[in-house]
């Protein structure tokens, strides 16, 4: 069995293989651009260590990650648009640098892409993956759109299960499916391709309520992100969904005012007002639950300890980000 690290370099070793012509300049540059900042690779990965925890990595596994991470970038480029986010990964977002036009076309090409190395995968087990991934693929757009709804809804309105769900379809499917294909790959029986999933799944939920409380409670040297981007950004968070469900009438009308405040007067008022709800031990309990959950899972499959050490350490990788 490869190592951690193995598996990753040899991800990496063979993204080569995803190939885009030279012409049009502007559409080509903007994908290379795009896809060559870093980045952990944590979707493909995973369904390469998915596959391996079943079978030998299959050639299959490759095109099926670089189809999952093809998409993943396809989303994030559509993302940026939709949020008129200026920076991603600390450079230019590819809207900024190339236009609106042509990084919504840039997004598309990846999808397109997606696909074509879908259809390169056995035919023994092609429709099956496509479907999932298709299905996957609806999921993740239905939950943008809910993100995209919240923005104009009032805080009352919401509760933290529609942000569970939100998050849960824009985020976590694609862990899951990424897992589930993999073990597919390797010829995993139904109920293990079930569990994989839900492993995926939870730990994705766990990582961005994590996101989410790290931007309040986060230490800047560790995370590297400002602390209170999201409440500056009037952003509607686990804990700010959270915070609302546990604050009384007049806590309420004090998180509303506060949430009108600017700059630092905003960020400072917030973070007091939910630490005087403790919805900071509420999201370590909620990231806990998530996670143990997602390794419940992982423990139903009936294979030998050792070869779940990788999913385990990946997922643990994805955890370990602390105030």
């Amino acid at each position: 069995m490869l190592s951690f690290s193995e598996i990753f370099e040899s991800y990496q070793a063979q993204t080569d293989s995803i190939t885009f012509p030279a012409q049009p300049e502007n559409l080509y540059e903007s994908i290379a651009y795009f896809m060559c900042a870093s980045g952990k690779k944590i979707r493909p990965v995973l369904c390469l260590m998915s596959n391996e925890l079943f079978n030998e990595i299959h050639t299959d596994a490759y095109l099926v990650a670089n189809a999952v991470e093809l998409f993943h970038n396809f989303s994030l480029i559509h993302d940026d648009i939709m949020d008129h986010s200026i920076l991603r990964r600390g450079r230019p977002t590819l809207h900024l640098k190339y236009g609106e036009n042509t990084a919504i076309l840039a997004g598309d090409m990846l999808l397109i892409h997606a696909y074509m190395q879908l259809n390169r995968i056995n035919s023994a087990y092609r429709e099956q993956i496509t479907h999932l991934f298709s299905e996957m693929a609806c999921r993740i757009c239905e939950g943008q759109q809910m993100d995209i709804d919240f923005e104009d809804r009032e805080i009352e309105t919401l509760k933290y299960e529609d942000y569970l769900r939100m998050i849960t379809f824009k985020t976590s499917v694609l862990l899951g499916t990424a897992a589930q294909i993999g073990a597919i790959i390797g010829s995993a029986n139904t109920q293990q391709q079930n569990d994989i999933y839900d492993f995926g799944e939870n730990i994705g939920i766990a990582f961005q309520i994590q996101d989410d409380f790290l931007d309040a409670f986060g230490d800047v040297s560790i995370t590297g992100k400002q602390v209170g981007s999201d409440i500056l950004e009037n952003k509607k968070t686990a804990v700010l969904l959270k915070a609302f469900e546990l604050a009384d009438p007049f806590q309420k009308k004090e998180l509303k005012a506060a949430m009108q405040l600017r700059g630092e007067d905003r960020i400072h008022t917030v973070i007091d007002l939910y630490k005087k709800l403790k919805v900071n031990e509420w999201a370590s309990t909620a990231i806990l639950h998530y996670t143990e959950i997602a390794f419940k899972s992982l423990d139903l499959i009936d294979i030998p300890v050792y070869k779940k050490e990788k999913l385990s350490e990946l997922a643990n990788s994805l955890l370990v980000r602390q105030s």
